[in-house]
């Protein structure tokens, strides 16, 4: 099968670059990191046909996590001529000589790699490696990448998501100790959510973080209140979280309310096809999701369950469609590309930087200049920090930080929570009521909180949807100096003969923290305004210089640290 290059869109700066690289290099293993969105396939496929086109290899091979994304590389090489097998299965032995290659899951690989070891032995082949930190999911999925492609003339495995939170090593990725003692990963190849955004391949996110009150009875039969997103236990989090997502509560409903409001914006604003995802955390709270959407919007929502079997002709359906909602559980958490997806409410319960980063990558993908993503999340602290990182880059580390170490504790714990059936049965969610807390965008925190459903909230849910990056940040910064100059005129206005002036008391802890957090974010946007940088940049080298956690999370110390550190840079 004949082979022309002249059948590949241009490519993008970042991807030329890590071409010219990739030919230069020469060597069996490459490994190219990209945010969502940037163009990893089109990049890994054109690399496919230069070797193909000069003889160094005579056979691809790619390997995907879900069956979907199978279907989904076999479409897109076959648009630039490379024919892949999609429905190989490990009894065929080989494929037909009618494509390059195959395409197959690291599943597939896991159960028999002796047979995919035989078909790469048997001619020159290229391995691309989707998703590689798939190849750790378990020791059997590892070793069955290893012993199959170790064959392999070349190797180029990609990722566009924070590495591992474990200690399992990924097969062909180069560790290389740093002066910590900890080994990491070595990328090739580096592509991040910052540098898209600023040459306009993503889009910008702007994430609308909901708090609010909740009431539940536990197990013992107490019931306790509290409200999303002041400090706490992890247990209270945890259960206060699992009380806003029940969809019986009024939280859900007024999130899904909220974030159907934004999609009309979104679509009558310049984005005609806008759609919206809401991730739940199981198959039932998804069924229960849709209905709410229904009851909400008028509309069915498209429902993709992962054991279902037609879920991937759903979400091609739903792509191609000018359908509004889809609700789905893990199946559109990576790679699933619907390009019009641009409203997402994030309701479950993983908060591993590993999955948050998946799931918002599923609405990053920029199609024409302006276009801004919205997203609706708890106000849960550790959400709220992954959320003020969508620039951090990371690697998979070998031995754990505190940060990390931290993560791979709350992933075990929600793990633990999932499994226990009995403590499921008896926790009872009572009710919650929704409230915007504040607006995340690039690190910074915006608004002084309103009341779903007021003019308040509406303002920052009618945002203009086509927006570039600066844009959005002028436009937070001017709406929340007006809301804080209507509550001073409030308080000027209000009467103060009906009520004794009382003695001003000591802040509580979560007041002072609000304070605080408002005051460093306010520096913060001063000094990119001196500087250029981007707010999150400011706020990972504050983090670095200071030590301690995301702002969402640090204490009234370590932002007052802050504060005095970023007045003297």
């Amino acid at each position: 099968m004949r082979l022309a290059l002249e059948g590949f869109p241009p490519l993008r700066a970042w991807q030329r670059k890590a071409m010219v690289e990739y030919l230069r290099r020469r060597t069996e293993d490459f490994m190219a990191v990209a945010t969502p969105g940037a163009g990893k396939t089109t990049f890994a496929l054109r690399i496919a046909a230069e070797l193909l086109v000069d003889g160094t290899v005579e056979a691809v091979t790619v390997v995907a996590p879900t069956e979907h994304l199978k279907n989904q590389w076999a479409a897109a090489a076959a648009r630039v001529g490379i024919q892949l097998d999609s429905a190989f299965r490990n009894a065929d032995i080989h494929s037909s000589s009618d494509f390059h290659g195959a395409v197959v899951t690291y599943a597939q690989v896991g159960m028999a790699p002796h047979v995919h070891r035989r078909r790469t032995m048997t001619r020159r082949t290229m391995v691309i490696l989707d998703e590689i930190h798939h190849a750790g999911d378990s020791r059997s999925w590892g070793d069955g990448v290893r012993a199959a492609f170790e064959p392999a003339v070349r190797r180029l495995m990609l990722t566009g998501t924070p590495f591992r939170s474990d200690d399992n090593p990924i097969p062909f990725v180069t560790y290389e100790r740093g002066n910590d003692g900890l080994q990491r990963s070595r990328s090739d190849s580096v592509y991040g959510y910052a540098d898209a955004l600023r040459e306009g391949v993503v889009r910008p996110v702007i994430f609308l973080a909901y708090s609010g009150e909740t009431r539940w009875r536990t197990s013992a039969g107490d019931e306790l209140a509290a409200r999303l997103g002041e400090p706490m236990t992890q247990d209270l989090v945890a259960q206060a979280w699992r009380t806003a997502l029940d969809p019986a509560g009024d939280w859900m409903p007024q999130v899904l309310r909220a974030a159907d409001a934004r999609l009309q914006v979104l679509r009558i604003g310049g984005m005609a096809d806008a759609g919206g995802l809401v991730i739940a955390s199981d198959q039932q709270a998804a069924r229960s999701y849709a209905k709410l959407i229904e009851r909400v919007t008028g509309e069915k929502a498209v429902v993709v369950l992962s054991d279902d079997a037609g879920a991937s002709a759903r979400i091609a359906s739903f792509s191609a469609s000018n359908e509004r909602w889809m609700v789905a559980v893990r199946m559109v958490s990576e790679g699933v590309d619907i390009p019009r997806l641009a409203v997402g409410v994030y309701a479950t319960s993983a908060s591993t930087p590993l999955y948050f980063a998946q799931a918002i990558g599923r609405f990053v993908r920029a199609r024409r200049p302006g276009e801004t993503a919205t997203v609706f999340l708890p106000s849960v602290p550790h959400l709220l920090g992954l959320a003020s990182e969508m620039e951090a880059e990371r690697d998979h580390v070998l031995g754990k930080s505190g940060a990390e170490e931290e993560d791979l504790l709350i992933e075990r714990a929600q793990r633990a929570e999932q499994a226990s059936g009995e403590l499921e049965k008896r926790f009872e969610a009572l009710s919650a009521t929704a409230e915007l807390d504040q607006v995340i965008f690039d690190g910074a925190s915006f608004g002084t909180g309103a009341q779903a459903g007021t003019p308040e909230e509406e303002e920052y849910l009618g945002l203009p949807g086509l927006l570039t990056a600066d844009q959005v940040s002028l436009l937070l910064n001017k709406r929340q100096a007006e809301q804080l100059a209507a509550q001073r005129r409030t308080r000027v206005a209000a009467p103060t003969q009906t009520v004794p002036a009382q003695p001003a008391g000591p802040r509580t802890a979560g007041e002072k923290r609000i304070a605080l957090r408002r005051q460093l974010n306010a520096l913060v946007n001063a000094h990119h305004h001196r500087t250029g940088l981007p707010h999150g940049k400011i706020h990972a080298e504050l983090r670095r210089l200071c030590g301690g956690p995301p702002s969402a999370q640090a204490t009234i110390e370590q932002l007052e640290e802050r504060i005095a550190t970023v007045q003297s840079l």
